[in-house]
C-alpha cells in the first residue's frame, strides 16, 4: 500500500515530535503493509512555516535514518497545504510542494468553517493545471449541509482523500458516517492515514482498506490505497486513472447518523 498523507517528519509541525517517534511510525507502517509514504507536513503561514526545500531536506535526513536501520519504507514528500492567499503563486514558484513533484497537491480546508471562495479557489487551481486533493472532508465540522459542495468540487476536477481512521471509528460515529457515505456513494479517490504519532494516530491503512472492500469490493479498495496513489506518484493525468464507481445511494442508507 501507499500512504500519501502523513506527518512523520520529526519536529516540524504537530506530527512526530522526535526522531524516535518517527522511526516507530515507520516501523508500524511497514508492519501494516505500507511500502511508500509521503511526508506531508503542514504549510500554514503564521504557524507552520515549512517550504519545499526544507521539507525535502527533512525527508532526506529521515530516509537516511530508515536506511541505516533497515526499515524498508520509501519516503516521498509533499505538504498538507492550507488554502491561503498566495497559494497558487507559491506552487508556481516551487515554494509549496506538490505530491512527489506531480500535478497533485494536498489541500486542507479549515476544520471549522468553509473557507471563503472555496469552490472558486479550487477551480483556480484546476484551471492552472493542478489537481487538488481535498484532505479529510468527512472530518470537517461543517460537512453537514455542504456535502454537495464536495460533489461539485469533484465535478470541477478535485479528488477526495479520506482518513483511514475515520472509517474504523477512531474519530467517532459522525466522521465514520460521512466517511462511509463518501466511499459508499463513489465519491472517494484515496485513503490515507494522516498519521501524526506512534500512539493514537498511527500509520495504518489495512483496516480501512477492509472496510472499503466490504462496501465496494476488493478491486476498488485496492485502487484507494495502491493504484490511484501510484498514479499520483507517476503524475498520470486524472483522465487516465480509473474513477471511483458512480453509485447512487440506496433509499435510507446511513440514515442512523444523518442528523448528527
Amino acid at each position: 500500500m501507499i500512504d500519501l498523507h502523513s506527518h512523520i517528519l520529526p519536529g516540524i509541525d504537530d506530527g512526530a515530535p522526535t526522531l524516535e517517534v518517527a522511526l516507530e511510525m515507520a516501523r508500524l507502517a511497514v508492519a501494516d503493509g505500507i511500502h511508500t509514504m509521503a511526508c506531508t507536513p503542514h504549510i500554514y503561514p503564521g504557524l507552520y512555516l515549512n517550504d519545499a526545500p526544507g521539507i525535502a531536506a527533512a525527508r532526506d535526513r529521515l530516509q537516511g535514518e530508515l536506511d541505516v536501520r533497515g526499515i524498508a519504507l520509501r519516503l516521498v514528500y509533499g505538504a498538507d497545504v492550507h488554502l491561503v492567499p498566495g497559494l497558487l503563486e507559491g506552487l508556481r514558484a516551487g515554494r509549496v510542494p506538490t505530491l512527489h513533484g506531480s500535478r497533485y497537491v494536498l489541500l486542507e480546508p479549515s476544520h471549522h468553517v468553509m473557507p471563503p471562495r472555496f469552490e472558486e479557489s479550487v477551480f483556480e487551481l484546476v484551471a492552472a493545471g493542478y489537481t487538488p486533493v481535498i484532505t479529510h472532508p468527512e472530518r470537517l465540522t461543517w460537512i453537514e449541509g455542504h456535502y454537495d459542495v464536495f460533489l461539485r468540487l469533484i465535478g470541477q476536477g478535485a479528488w477526495m482523500q479520506l482518513t483511514a481512521g475515520a472509517l474504523t471509528g477512531m474519530f467517532g460515529p459522525r466522521a465514520k458516517y460521512w466517511g462511509e457515505k463518501f466511499i459508499g456513494e463513489g465519491h472517494a479517490h484515496l485513503l490515507a492515514t494522516d498519521a501524526h504519532s506512534s500512539g493514537r494516530r498511527v500509520p495504518r491503512l489495512s483496516e480501512a482498506r477492509a472496510v472499503a472492500g466490504r462496501l465496494l469490493g476488493g478491486q476498488e479498495a485496492t485502487r484507494l490505497v495502491l493504484e490511484r496513489p501510484q498514479a499520483i506518484l507517476d503524475d498520470l493525468a486524472p483522465s487516465l486513472v480509473p474513477a471511483p464507481p458512480d453509485i447512487a445511494p440506496p433509499q435510507g442508507w446511513f440514515q442512523r447518523w444523518v442528523t448528527r
